[in-house]
């Protein structure tokens, strides 16, 4: 008898740390569905058939519980089931706290926090009816150890830890398990963008000293989805710099 293949969603995964997670369940044998905020370019599609992926792309705000409900939904409805979650999704708007305005403080808690609370919220309904499920939670370094000019990343980031911790007690009762994964810096569209002195004055702070790949945090990913015994922890992936 044929083992039913895994179904996974990943978040914000139209690009980087997403798309390298969706990649390697993908690798890992499962069906991927990825979310975006938009459609992907025809380019980034063509680019990702002839690399012999190709993904399920829902268009939705994970900061909607319509829009969350909905996604969730379209996975039950064409596979059936959702066996692993990962809130991926996440926004910047960095400025100093004394110069920050409400709307991007809330703008980014409700991208990074309430986003992957509505995720969770109906993923776990489902999961718990199967009484199995894995959910992985992206965090941040800046979430356990704070940033200049990110009092409202690291404020989600840190609320996704507490967020993770609960729905893993509360996950265990039906075999569902829940985990986060703390990057810390990571080779992206967002960091490449960066002067090559302040790269390099990060780098010099890192005892291993190079930023991660996507696909070295997409690694840690896969290990919290496949091992049965883990649940209710944070793994950080940041090259040492938090030592």
């Amino acid at each position: 008898m044929t083992e039913t293949k895994q179904v996974a969603l990943v978040t914000g995964a139209a690009k980087g740390i997403g798309l390298a997670i969706a990649k390697r369940l993908a690798d890992d044998g499962m069906t991927v569905v990825i979310n975006a905020h938009h459609e992907l370019s025809d380019e980034d599609s063509q680019q990702l058939a002839a690399a012999g992926y190709s993904f399920d792309v829902l268009v939705g705000d994970v900061a909607s519980e319509a829009d969350a409900e909905q996604m969730i939904n379209s996975v039950v409805e064409k596979y059936g089931q959702i066996d692993v979650l990962v809130n991926n999704a996440g926004i910047t708007k960095d400025k100093l706290l004394s110069r920050m305005k409400l709307a991007d403080f809330q703008a980014v808690l409700e991208t990074n926090l309430v986003g992957a609370f509505n995720m969770t919220k109906f993923a776990m309904k489902l999961m718990q009816k199967a009484r199995k499920g894995s959910i992985v939670n992206i965090s941040s370094i800046s979430g356990l150890h704070g940033n200049l000019g990110q009092a409202n990343y690291s404020a989600s980031k840190a609320g996704l830890v507490g967020l993770t911790k609960t729905a893993a007690r509360e996950g265990a009762l039906r075999n569902i398990r829940a985990n986060a994964v703390a990057p810390g810096m990571v080779k992206t569209d967002m960091t490449e963008k960066m002067s090559e002195r302040r790269q390099s004055e990060f780098t010099d702070q890192i005892p291993l000293k190079r930023f991660a790949e996507p696909t070295e945090i997409a690694d840690a990913v896969a290990f919290l989805v496949g091992n049965q015994y883990i649940t209710g922890q944070v793994i950080t992936v940041d090259g040492g710099l938090t030592i």
